[in-house]
């Protein structure tokens, strides 16, 4: 049975206050009897990002890597969900309470886990911390778990270009960041170097600090029917949960959507739309959660950058849609800017 951990405040005070004792060394039994990266590591965690688990992309793809290591490896898997408009120190409380109660490894799904990492990693060294879409904190104990998403967004374009038939397509971003900018990049230089002729609107739901943007579906939504009716008939998304409100205006409307981080056709929650969803940048964030877990579990834990890009399949296009795989000139324009990008033909920019 899986744990689902909500921290409260009593459980947020006492967890910063642990770590504050063991990061001045008062508490050195606490460090001492973390597991040590071996293979006797059975209890792993994640701390999910905004939206948690049930956003039909980047959550959810992190639980799936969680769940075939406990289906494969026999480990125990802990999760636990962010709350509404949390500060770092709640962070680091989670992450605390997280490595105290022996989860090695502990996996921040996301950058926002960054500043926590960085301090409860000091504070647990034989722990194992894994942290999604960062590099910005390192330490022997740390594994940056990174995706060239501007790679499989590159295809996304290409694939939105080919398929439009008004010539204006739509990307929407979450949230205005440098890891959403990349996808935007990706996808507008597909775009363009598809159809020069095409026109790309683009549209971010939220400024930070204001996260909004990533989980509510009707912020989504708005954006994508906008688009729709300034003649965009291809939307991509890259806003987690509330991506699944632009796929929802796209369905709607009876055009095309393509999908973010997970393959979001066999997205169970996304079902009533999925003929719609042309095809999803699906990054393989499920399999770098099963590998570092695996590294742990064997006494190997990785550690540093472990990059996932187009030429190991760590981005790419899905192809589950049955109308996406009757589009053989689509395909094929596809597959032949995937040879260029990983020959080296084909630099794609990750930032507009």
């Amino acid at each position: 049975m899986r744990r689902i951990t909500r921290i409260t405040t009593v459980g947020i005070a006492s967890a910063a206050l642990a770590l504050s004792a063991t990061a001045c060394g008062k508490s050195s039994n606490n460090t001492g009897s973390s597991p040590s990266s071996s293979s006797q590591a059975t209890k792993v965690a994640l701390a999910y990002d905004i939206g948690g688990r049930g956003d039909q992309s980047f959550n959810d793809a992190a639980y799936a890597g969680m769940k075939k290591a406990e289906d494969e490896l026999g480990v125990k898997g802990s999760e636990a969900e962010p709350s509404q408009g949390e500060s770092d120190a709640d962070k680091v409380a989670r992450l605390t309470s997280l490595a105290r109660a022996g989860n090695n490894p502990v996996i921040g799904v996301g950058f926002s886990y960054a500043p926590a990492i960085a301090k409860v990693a000091k504070a647990f060294p034989k722990t194992t911390f894994g942290l999604i879409d960062d590099t910005s904190v390192t330490a022997p104990n740390i594994a940056n778990l990174v995706f060239n998403e501007e790679q499989g967004s590159y295809l996304a374009g290409v694939a939105a270009a080919k398929t439009s038939k008004t010539g204006t397509v739509g990307f929407i971003g979450g949230v205005e960041v440098p890891l959403i900018k990349k996808f935007e990049a990706g996808f507008t230089q597909g775009v363009k170097d598809t159809n020069p002729k095409a026109k790309v609107l683009t549209q971010y739901l939220t400024q930070p600090p204001n996260f909004d943007g990533f989980s509510k579906p009707d912020l989504g939504k708005a954006a994508a029917q906008g688009q729709l009716d300034k003649g965009a008939d291809v939307i991509y998304a890259a806003a987690g949960l509330a991506g699944s409100g632009s796929i929802e205006a796209a369905a709607t409307a009876g055009k095309w959507a393509i999908g973010v981080d997970s393959d979001q056709y066999n997205q169970s929650g996304l079902s009533s739309y999925k003929d719609h969803i042309l095809t999803s940048v699906t990054k393989n964030v499920s399999g770098s959660v099963f590998n570092l877990i695996k590294s742990v579990k064997d006494g190997k834990p990785e550690s540093g950058e472990i990059r996932y890009g187009l030429a190991t399949d760590g981005v790419g296009l899905a192809d589950s849609n049955p109308a996406y795989k009757k589009m053989t000139d689509v395909i094929a324009a596809v597959d032949a800017a995937k040879k260029n990008i990983v020959d080296g033909k084909i630099t794609v920019k990750t930032a507009p």
